[in-house]
C-alpha cells in the first residue's frame, strides 16, 4: 500500500503544489486508475477551492451541525462513486467503497483540504484488447478532472492508449493482457514459439494502429513540415526562382517520392528508437524538427535544393522517426511486442499521413496551374517559417509563445479549411479555363482577319474583272506597276 501511496503521490505532485496555493473556484478531482488482471483498483483526491467550499460542505453536512461525521463522509463518497459511469469491454462495472478521509472543515475552506477516496471493481474475464471508460457524469460545471494511470505492476499487461475529452470528465483506457494469448503447455521448443508469435499478434497491431494515427492527426509540427516541402511540388525551377507547372504526372511523381522517402527516414528510427539501438534526448530532437519546418518553408519560397526535396524528406524524417519512438518507448512494451507495436503505429502513422495528403494534393494540382497559386505558396510558407521560429524559441530557450494555440486552432478545423482550400482552387481552376477559351477565340479571329487582309481588295477585284477598254488596260497597268513596289514578292505581275 505504501508503494502505491508513493505512486500517487509521485503522480499527482503538481496537484498538490497547487493545492498549497488555496484554490479557488474550482472544485479538483483526480483520479488515478491501477489496473491487474482481474481488479481495478483507483484513488480519488477531491480539492474543492475556496469560493466553492462552502456548498461541498454544506452537501456533506446533511444534518447542518458543522461536524463531518463518519457517516456522512462515507455517504458522500457513495454518492461521488455513483456518479461514476464505469465499463469494461462495454460490460458496467460496480465501484466499491475501500477507504474514505476527510482533512478538516477550516482546511476546505481555506482550499487546501483533500478528500481521499479509494475504491476498486472486479473485472470479467476477457480477450486479449481490453478498453476501460470511466466517465463522470457530474453536471457541476466548478468541478476540474484529471484521470491518469499507473503503469502496470503485471509484466503481462502493456497499456497502449488513453484517451480524454477536453473536460477529463470522459476517461478511456486500452490495454492488452498477454496472458490471454498464452498457449496450452507442450514441448519446449513449441511453447517458445506459441509464446512468441502469440505475443506478436496479441492486438498490438489493432491496437497501436489508432495510436499511430492519433499521433500524426495531433502532431501538426510534423504534418506541418511535410505539407510545406510539398508546396512548391507541381512547379518549374527557372533560375532561382518557383515558376511554371510540371504537370499532372510530373507532379503526382514528386509529391510521391518525397512522402515515400519521409515514410523510410521515419520508420528506419522509428524501429532503431524503439529497439533501443538508437537513443537521443527528446529536447534537441523538437528542436531539430522546428530547424526542418523552417527549411521547407525557405525552400517553398526560393529554390533550395531543386530536385533533390525527396533526399531532404528522408533525411529529416529520419529525426522525425525518433520523436515518434519516444511515444512507443512510453507504452513499456516487452521485446517482442515491440515488433508488433512498430508494425501498427507506423501503419497508424502512414495511413493518417496518406490521408492528409490525399486531401491537400487535388487543391495543389488545380491551383498550381493559376496565377493564385503564389499567394498560397508564399502565405503558407511564410505562416510556416513563423511557427517555427517560435517552435524553436520555445524548444530552445524556454521562450513561452503562442504558436501552439495558433495552430491546434488551424489543425482543429482542418476539414473546413482543406474543404475551403479545394473550392477555392476549383473555382481559378474554372476561372483559367475560360480565360484560356476567351484567348484561343480572339487568336482565331485575329488570325482570319490576317488572312483577309494578306490579299488586298484592290489586287482581287483586278484579278477577278476583265478590262474592257485599252484605256483600262493602260489603268490597271499603272495601278499594278505602283503596287507591286509595295508587296513585292507577295503577289507575281503579268502584264500581256
Amino acid at each position: 500500500m505504501k508503494v502505491r501511496l508513493v505512486a500517487i503521490v509521485a503522480g499527482f505532485l503538481c496537484i498538490g503544489g497547487v493545492a498549497s496555493a488555496h484554490r479557488l473556484d474550482e472544485y479538483l478531482q483526480a483520479t488515478i486508475l491501477s489496473v491487474e488482471k482481474d481488479r481495478l483498483q483507483a484513488s480519488m483526491r477531491l480539492i474543492p477551492g475556496v469560493a466553492v467550499s462552502s456548498s461541498v460542505i454544506a452537501s456533506i453536512d446533511s444534518n447542518g451541525d458543522g461536524v463531518l461525521s463518519d457517516t456522512e463522509q462515507r455517504a458522500y463518497a457513495e454518492r461521488v462513486l455513483g456518479d461514476l459511469s464505469l465499463t469494461i469491454d462495454g460490460n458496467r462495472l460496480r465501484p466499491k467503497l475501500v477507504s474514505v478521509e476527510f482533512p478538516r472543515v477550516e482546511q476546505m475552506k481555506e482550499g487546501v483540504g483533500e478528500i481521499h477516496i479509494e475504491f476498486t471493481a472486479d473485472l470479467p474475464r476477457g480477450g486479449a484488447n481490453r478498453r476501460l471508460i470511466l466517465e463522470n457524469l457530474t453536471r457541476d460545471r466548478n468541478v476540474v478532472y484529471l484521470v491518469n494511470c499507473l503503469v502496470p505492476s503485471d509484466h503481462d499487461i502493456r497499456i497502449v492508449g488513453q484517451t480524454r475529452n477536453e473536460r477529463q470528465s470522459f476517461y478511456q483506457l486500452d490495454y492488452v493482457d498477454y496472458a490471454q494469448t498464452s498457449a496450452p503447455s507442450g514441448p519446449a521448443l513449441l511453447n517458445w514459439w506459441t509464446g512468441i508469435s502469440g505475443s506478436v499478434g496479441a492486438a498490438s497491431v489493432a491496437s497501436l494502429f489508432p495510436l499511430g494515427m492519433r499521433h500524426i492527426a495531433e502532431g501538426t509540427d510534423h504534418l506541418l513540415f511535410l505539407l510545406v516541402l510539398l508546396l512548391p511540388a507541381p512547379l518549374i525551377v527557372v533560375g532561382s526562382r518557383w515558376t511554371g507547372f510540371i504537370g499532372v504526372h510530373g507532379s503526382a511523381r514528386r509529391i510521391f517520392k518525397i512522402v515515400t522517402a519521409f515514410t523510410i527516414g521515419h520508420s528506419i528510427t522509428l524501429a532503431l528508437a524503439a529497439w533501443g539501438v538508437v537513443s537521443v534526448p527528446s529536447r534537441p530532437i523538437e528542436v531539430l524538427i522546428a530547424v526542418s519546418i523552417l527549411v521547407s518553408a525557405v525552400h517553398a519560397l526560393r529554390p533550395v535544393f531543386p530536385g533533390k526535396e525527396a533526399g531532404i524528406a528522408a533525411f529529416f524524417g529520419l529525426i522525425h522517426g525518433l520523436a515518434f519512438a519516444a511515444t512507443l518507448s512510453e507504452l513499456g512494451l516487452g521485446h517482442w511486442e515491440r515488433l508488433s507495436g512498430i508494425v501498427g503505429f507506423n501503419l497508424g502513422i502512414e495511413t493518417m499521413q496518406l490521408v492528409v495528403v490525399a486531401a491537400t494534393m487535388p487543391s495543389l494540382l488545380l491551383m498550381s496551374r493559376t496565377r493564385a497559386y503564389p499567394l498560397l505558396r508564399i502565405g503558407g510558407a511564410i505562416f510556416a517559417g513563423c511557427a517555427s521560429v517560435s517552435w524553436i524559441a520555445e524548444r530552445l530557450l524556454g521562450v513561452h509563445t503562442s504558436v501552439d494555440v495558433v495552430v491546434g486552432a488551424m489543425a482543429h478545423y482542418a476539414v473546413w479549411i482543406a474543404g475551403a482550400l479545394f473550392l477555392i482552387s476549383l473555382g481559378c481552376w474554372r476561372l483559367l479555363d475560360v480565360v484560356d477559351q476567351q484567348d484561343t477565340t480572339m487568336a482565331s479571329s485575329a488570325e482570319l482577319r490576317g488572312e483577309e487582309q494578306s490579299l488586298p481588295g484592290e489586287v482581287c477585284c483586278c484579278i477577278a474583272s476583265e478590262p474592257e477598254t485599252m484605256e483600262d488596260v493602260v489603268h490597271e497597268e499603272m495601278h499594278l506597276s505602283a503596287f507591286s513596289n509595295d508587296v513585292g514578292d507577295l503577289l507575281p505581275v503579268a502584264l500581256p
